[in-house]
């Protein structure tokens, strides 16, 4: 180890600080831990400098979102892992990426990965390369790339860096400082190249963080952190967040994000295609992971439902988040014209719902808010909006949403369905031709009719109306109540159903999971025991639900 410097390039007090030749696996480390360190401390101002795309004051934080995916990726490894540092932190931010400038930042990092990764220790020459070819992939990632942004600021950082390779300045200290250099002075041109970025008076946001992330780089090579001056100034003048003479207007209603599984690139392909034709800010980086190639998209639209039914015809939707853009611009509402607004969870119910003309809002592992809910009433051109909560608790926070609508002078009503088969038993009735109010409450009988249940497995051992539950043993649920536990996903489901039937039914709605067999095994049963019974099934049961019901 060189003297007063430890693995990564960590600084030993009262020893000057070392320079490394190059980068290894720890100095990789050393560097995302910096970046973290960098973006953490100025998250704030960064998202203080954000109108373009759109105002919604985030970058920063999307950014060390993703800063933090790569830092939680090498960590969760550890140091005995097999895979290269690159490739470990470039994973871990396309999968962890949030926002336009953290899905670019991770496209460098991936880009980075695929020049250095089983490479020895990259060195000046190596780097420098590299990063010129990740800036190349960074604009093949953006449908529609803009200069004076966060790709403007990557391009010229990676040819700094290669100017000064040619000219001989080949040490690594001296390429990364180069890059370093010529990111932070094509930042600074930045307000003279787009318009909304001149008339705040701002720099731009994204390649902010991307020139803290290079600095956070220098440091970590030369042991010595960039004096510069600060991130706040854009076109020789300060930046006061709370007087910008011009915000640029919000883009498209929401912002739509989704890792895609299960596709290839001819897919992912057309899903560019189609994304681009319903939105802006289009982003899609790929990354190799143990379970394949996985996609992480990136769109901002009007048509959430559209966005998503595109992910799933593409592939495997996961992940999905809908943000509302700020600040919220509702569309004029057309007279006489409806629209019904869906809380589902993703995957094959998002497409059931949207098949069926529902807009709708994603409620993914890290739940739906009540913004994202207001964000797809407000985007309809619907003067009269239906919302299905399709669960009980989130009634509470779709009635929320619709007072807040009704404030913007919308007609909204909230049928509270409490399972996703009743949103499609009331959206199965729904009709523009009624008048609102007779319409409501068609949609509202229909759901209170249909009785639904469900199979799930349990994951833990708890105490149930039926008895005590052990992990994997299978319940079934009617009216979110245990009622049955057994051994055998087709047995809990048949008796569940021959219970529902005795009370009477002439409609079983089966939305079933992965287990194909299972809703054979129903269907089977329901064929020999119940003959007069009409049978609808559906696919798309929900992550960790084996089957669902209704009964009509």
């Amino acid at each position: 180890m060189d003297a007063g410097r430890a693995p990564g390039g960590v600084g030993v007090p009262g020893y000057p600080p070392a320079v490394l030749p190059a980068l290894d696996d720890a100095a990789v480390g050393q560097w995302c831990r910096a970046a973290v360190a960098a973006l953490s401390a100025a998250r704030g101002r960064i998202d203080d400098l954000n109108v373009f795309p759109v105002p919604d004051g985030d970058t920063g934080t999307n950014l060390l979102a993703t800063a933090e995916a790569a830092l939680a990726a090498l960590e969760e490894a550890g140091p005995g892992r097999i895979e290269p540092a690159w490739a470990v932190a470039a994973r871990g931010a396309v999968l962890g990426a949030r926002g336009n400038s953290g899905t670019i930042l991770a496209q460098l990092l991936r880009g980075l990965a695929d020049q250095l990764a089983h490479q020895p220790p990259a060195d000046g020459p190596a780097l420098a390369a590299a990063l010129q070819k990740a800036a190349d992939a960074a604009y093949a990632a953006v449908a529609d790339p803009e200069e004076g942004t966060f790709l403007t600021v990557a391009r010229a950082g990676g040819e700094a860096a290669v100017i000064a390779v040619t000219g001989e300045q080949t040490s690594l200290a001296e390429v990364v400082r180069a890059a370093a250099d010529g990111a932070r002075a094509a930042l600074e041109a930045t307000p003279g190249q787009l318009a909304a970025l001149r008339d705040a008076g701002v720099v731009d946001a994204g390649g902010a963080g991307l020139c803290l992330v290079l600095d956070a780089l220098v440091t970590t090579v030369t042991g010595v952190e960039p004096a510069r001056p600060p991130l706040v100034r854009g076109s020789g003048r300060a930046h006061d967040h709370g007087d910008v003479p011009h915000q640029p207007p919000a883009g498209p209603g929401s912002e739509v994000q989704y890792l895609l599984a299960d596709s290839d690139e001819t897919a992912v392909a057309r899903l560019q295609d189609r994304l681009a034709a319903l939105g802006d800010s289009l982003v899609v980086v790929g990354v190799d992971t143990a379970a394949g190639r996985e996609w992480n998209v990136h769109v901002h639209v009007a048509d959430v439902g559209a966005a998503i039914e595109a992910g799933i015809e593409a592939g495997r939707p996961y992940r999905i988040s809908v943000t509302p853009l700020a600040p919220v611009r509702p569309s004029a509402p057309v007279p006489d014209a409806r629209a019904v607004v869906a809380i589902v969870p993703g995957g094959g119910l998002a497409e059931l719902f949207a098949a069926e003309g529902a807009a709708v809002v994603p409620c993914g592992p890290d739940g739906v808010t009540e913004d994202d809910v207001l964000a797809a009433v407000l985007g309809s051109a619907a003067a009269g909006v239906v919302v299905l909560p399709n669960d009980p608790s989130l009634t509470a926070l779709a009635s929320h949403a619709a007072e807040r609508a009704r404030e913007e002078g919308r007609d909204v009503a909230v049928v509270p369905t409490r399972s996703p088969v009743q949103g499609l038993a009331a959206l199965a009735v729904a009709d523009p031709a009624r008048r609102f109010g007779d319409d409501v409450i068609t949609m509202a009988e229909a759901a209170a009719a249909t009785r639904w249940a469900e199979v799930t497995v349990a994951e833990h051992e708890a105490l149930t109306s039926a008895g005590l539950c052990r992990p994997g043993d299978v319940l079934g649920s009617a009216e979110g109540d245990v009622v049955l536990i057994g051994a055998e996903p087709a047995a809990v489901a048949c008796e569940l159903l021959d219970r529902m039937l005795s009370a009477g039914g002439e409609l079983v709605t089966l939305v079933g999971g992965p287990d194909a067999d299972l809703g054979d095994a129903v269907c089977a049963h329901l064929a020999g025991r119940h003959p007069t019974v009409e049978v609808t099934r559906y696919d798309g049961a929900p992550e960790g639900v084996r089957l669902q019901v209704g009964v009509e």
